[in-house]
């Protein structure tokens, strides 16, 4: 693997090209006196990308630098109306490619995922510098630093963001070829992670029991982790979770036999780690017919080779990146616009807080014993985990039996949400939802007159709650998505800050999912349980954050890396962690939990999102409680689109981005007064 990293660093950073600038903008002064200042901007930004094969740079500039302003915006508006058809069109065919590998659309074809592999954008980089459509924007429009935006950007007008957001696009020359190796990777890993199911009821205790009914087929992570939650209502939930637990183990340090994954033709002993052949009576009807292998042959390290695939991809942008030379640095300062010391130092403001033991003490009190490391994923905080799982999975699946039944209900959902009949009726009218092989997933559009996909998965039987769960998940990035893109003054503004802010938003809709159920609307006593659940949350996720971030720092340091030695770092780094933050609170010393979410692997640097997105969805929540309406809210403040994260989070709400409003919310729900510890 090594050597392929090797071969895929050959591609070497753009060749420097001598440009005497100081003679170019000496001769744009002559033919525009007026613009000194947007010249001496414009010529470093463009001359900063071309190449020699790009032919005469004095020629260029002295050709497509504008002075007129009503020229200059037409040329605004051109960029604009075009580069949202370019997008939208793109990824159109893109969601097309990967249809079957992303929906539950039956077996794939040999060409499935090589057509998933395909990045219908690849060349759009490329063709834009080819054509020299970027270099005309970064001649004519501010390319601004992260240093900027933050100073300055409380400042701009809405045209200044737009202008900031065009030129950013335009910030690196990152060539086709490598742009489709980062696209291959990708989608690799993610085809690997969509067919990552256990087969629970062939997992087997020590006596031999079965703890799990037949037929629940689980993705990793996210339906353990949901099943783990659901498992509290359970007379036999604690034996139900320790063995999850066993198996997410198993799965981090990849010591779970390849036999076993996706594969009901087998019986599994997590903790002895024995494979037997499942008797023909336990099988499912719809069993898979794949081969009984008993000798227990571990998976060989593919979760760490996807992992080290996308590294190795994002290795290959890196010097086409002068600004943020690292996939790190391009997560924080380009995807989040979030400095990564701020991210880190408001994930650990939460680990550290004095308020983690002071909650664990209400929950073992509400347990009635000592804490567990499967208490990562406590949710007795909230209604639903007073209700058994499969009482909830009943009603969803009567009342969701497809995937058309859910969509048919969106208008009441939205109605139920505090959107008015209008606004819920456009807004289904631009959602379209889809069965999904995995876990589910929102797909954004990027041109009007296309439509934003909610996918989630959906059983032969019906949708179960955890996909129903999804659903309304899925549902709050759909109508942020909606409202971002159509109802926003300027397309190039479409979206939102980063990744954390659809995902609060999302958050806020996934809250309320018992409530749309019909199960109940909340009091004081539930407000402030709901509380308590927002930072248990925060506080689960801020670690496998921190182990994320930390894993990437180490391939860094170690380019030479094998997918082995990748696994054996990813374990080190998640027992750090936990023994740092989690053993002295949920006891066991070394567990490798924390490396067992799934977007570390087909996610490249997305978890930190996560967490900071609780603390955005805690804001926004605090923020709707004051005016008592959600969907005029959740409206006003989607429609800012992509401006930076604080200046965002200070329109909707008041106040930066912070950890603070729910640390202080917490310590009121424990009953602590300010200054009183």
């Amino acid at each position: 693997m090594s050597a392929l990293l090797t071969l895929f660093l050959l591609a070497a950073a753009p060749a420097k090209m001598t440009i005497d600038k100081t003679a170019v903008k000496a001769q744009l002064l002559k033919s525009h006196p007026e613009a000194k200042d947007r010249i001496e901007r414009g010529v470093e930004q463009a001359a900063s990308l071309w190449k020699k094969e790009d032919g005469d740079f004095a020629a260029f500039a002295a050709e497509n630098f504008v002075s007129d302003p009503k020229e200059l915006e037409a040329i605004f508006n051109r960029f604009e109306a075009n580069l949202e058809q370019i997008d939208g069109h793109l990824l159109e065919i893109g969601r097309e490619l990967r249809r079957p590998t992303e929906l539950d659309l039956g077996p794939l074809t040999k060409v499935d995922p090589l057509f998933a592999a395909v990045d219908p954008t690849a060349h759009v980089t490329d063709d834009l510098f080819d054509g020299k459509l970027g270099f005309v924007a970064l001649l004519n429009f501010p390319l601004s630093t992260l240093d900027e935006r933050l100073a300055d950007g409380a400042k701009w007008t809405r045209q200044q963001w737009a202008e900031a957001r065009l030129t950013g696009r335009f910030a690196r020359r990152v060539p086709a070829e490598v742009a489709q190796e980062v696209a291959k990777a990708s989608a690799a890993a993610d085809l690997y992670i969509a067919e990552y199911n256990i087969w629970m009821h062939h997992l087997l205790d020590d006596s031999g029991d079965r703890l799990f009914e037949k037929g629940k087929r689980l993705i990793s992570h996210w339906n353990l982790r949901d099943e783990l939650k659901a498992n509290y209502a359970d007379a036999k939930g604690l034996a139900k979770q320790r063995m999850i637990v066993k198996v997410m183990e198993r799965i981090v340090t990849q010591t779970i036999p390849a036999a076993v994954i996706d594969n009901p033709n087998v019986d599994w002993n997590p903790f002895t780690n024995k494979v037997t052949a499942a008797p023909a009576a336990e099988l499912e009807e719809n069993a898979p017919k794949k081969p009984v292998v008993l000798d227990g042959k571990p998976e060989a390290d593919v979760r760490y080779q996807r992992f080290w695939a996308n590294y190795a991809a994002a290795r290959r942008a890196d010097p086409f990146s002068p600004t943020a030379k690292t996939q790190i640095e391009r997560a924080f300062a380009m995807g989040a616009e979030m400095p990564e010391a701020r991210v880190k130092a408001m994930l650990e403001e939460v680990l550290k807080s004095p308020l983690v033991t002071k909650v664990a003490e209400e929950m073992k009190k509400r347990l009635g014993r000592e804490l567990e490391p499967a208490d990562l994923w406590y949710n007795g905080f909230v209604p639903r985990g007073k209700i058994p799982e499969g009482e909830l999975d009943a009603k969803v699946k009567k009342k969701y039996p497809t995937a058309e039944a859910f969509a048919a209900d969106i208008p009441r959902i939205l109605k139920d949400l505090g959107f008015s009949p209008e606004r819920a009726k456009y807004l289904a009218e631009h959602i379209k939802v889809d069965a999904s092989r995995g876990a589910g997933h929102a797909m954004q559009s990027a041109r009007r007159g296309d439509f934003p996909r909610l996918r989630t998965r959906v059983e032969k039987d019906g949708m179960n709650y955890k996909g129903y769960n999804i659903a309304v998940h899925e549902l709050g990035h759909n109508v942020e998505q909606v409202f971002s893109l159509y109802d926003v003054d300027h397309t190039l503004l479409a979206g939102v800050p980063n990744t954390a802010f659809t995902e609060a938003l999302a958050f806020v809709f996934q809250a309320k999912d018992l409530e749309l159920l019909g199960l109940g609307k909340p009091d004081a006593e539930t407000e402030r349980l709901r509380v308590l659940n927002d930072f248990w949350m925060t506080w689960e996720i801020a670690g496998v954050a921190l182990v994320d971030i930390a894993v990437w720092h180490w391939m860094y340091e170690n380019p030479k890396a094998t997918p082995a030695q990748l696994r054996e770092a990813t374990a080190k780094a998640a027992r750090q962690v936990w023994n740092q933050y989690y053993a002295p609170v949920l006891g066991g010393k070394d567990t490798a939990l924390l490396g067992i979410y799934s977007h570390m692997i087909s996610y490249p640097l997305y978890l930190f999102n996560y967490p900071v997105g609780h603390l955005i969805a805690f804001q926004i929540e605090e923020q709707v409680k004051k005016t008592g309406k959600l969907g005029p809210e959740f409206e006003r403040m989607a429609k800012q689109g992509a401006v930076s994260p604080d200046l965002w989070m200070t329109n909707a709400s008041g106040e930066p981005v912070g950890a603070g409003p729910l640390l202080r919310a917490t310590a009121a729900a424990l009953g602590i007064k300010p200054g009183s510890g």
